[in-house]
């Protein structure tokens, strides 16, 4: 399994010697280390306001405070990360449906077949649902995923309607007892407005199963765009609330400060598991506490 620290190694190494230097015992934080520190942070993809809070905030501790500039740092970037001790898993309803969402190339399909794995790892009964019924290539990838995990996967033909797939596996999910459904949508259609309606035709299909479907809605993210998964989180956000994000790719991304951006942006929504790497076992529950040591320590690229 991909350490935290591993994964973050290439944000780490754009923060480089200004964050490490900032970070180091005994040193005096003036003017040319904050600025390099803020132009590391930036490149980071980390959101302008947090940036110039955290200056604020080292600038205040050594004029006033006797924290090391270490401890200014993680509180503050602590204080902009939302926690939850909660699995994302429990639900108040059996079968929970949760639709996963994400534009193609994100990792969705794949994320989805991880969540399933690590959910009848910890003994749920689980199916998954190949509702992306404009990409063959999505709803095979999906059987496969199924056959090697042994979950059953509710799929249809290519360009049969992708709400009636949906409803059969929530309906499929009922009558065979799961406790969980993940199903997987479309990430591309020939218009975004044609996704985001065909997206809410869903919903809307779901509910007629269950007027409390979809239980959850969660979106995956690829940590390599940065900041432009943000604008695509709002996009999906508009048309189907989302109530939890997935990172993937994290250990392929120099911009994982991008996290910050969210957790500001789109209060409310938790980061829920990030992809530390290729393995199932690499897609892990979010820990804020590994990722600001990541982010911060320095050592050895291979450690844990």
């Amino acid at each position: 399994m991909v350490s935290w620290f591993k994964a973050l190694s290439k944000t780490r190494s754009v923060l480089g010697s200004a964050l490490q230097g900032m970070v180091s015992d005994g040193v005096e934080v003036d003017e040319r280390s904050l600025e390099e520190l803020e132009v590391a942070l930036l490149k980071a993809d980390l959101p302008p306001r947090l940036v110039a809070e955290l200056v604020m905030d080292l600038e205040e501790n050594q004029l006033h405070g006797d924290s090391t500039p270490a401890d200014v740092l993680k509180e503050s970037l602590k204080r902009n990360l939302k926690l939850s001790d909660k699995d994302p898993f429990d639900f108040d309803h059996s079968p929970a449906c949760v639709l996963m969402l994400g534009v193609n190339g994100a990792g969705k399909t794949t994320t989805c077949a991880k969540l399933a794995w690590r959910a009848k790892k910890q003994g749920r009964n689980v199916m998954l649902g190949a509702a992306d019924t404009f990409r063959a290539a999505g709803t095979e990838q999906l059987r496969m995923w199924g056959e090697t995990l042994d979950v059953p996967v509710v799929s249809g033909r290519q360009g049969s309607d992708a709400s009636a797939v949906a409803y059969d596996a929530l309906d499929a999910a009922h009558a065979r007892g799961a406790d969980l459904l993940f199903i997987d949508t479309a990430g591309r259609m020939h218009t975004k407005d044609h996704l985001m309606d065909e997206l809410e035709k869903m919903v809307r299909a779901l509910k007629k199963r269950d007027e409390n479907a979809p239980h959850a809605t969660w979106m995956v993210l690829d940590a390599s765009l940065g900041q432009n998964s943000l604008n695509q989180a709002r996009i999906f956000h508009q048309s189907v609330p989302l109530s939890g994000l997935i990172l993937t790719k994290l250990d392929g991304s120099s911009r994982a400060g991008f996290l910050f951006n969210i957790q500001k942006e789109m209060p409310g929504v938790p980061v829920l598991f990030s992809g530390l790497g290729e393995a199932k076992e690499d897609l892990v529950p979010f820990d804020a506490k590994a990722f600001l040591d990541g982010l911060l320590k320095a050592g050895d690229d291979d450690e844990g």
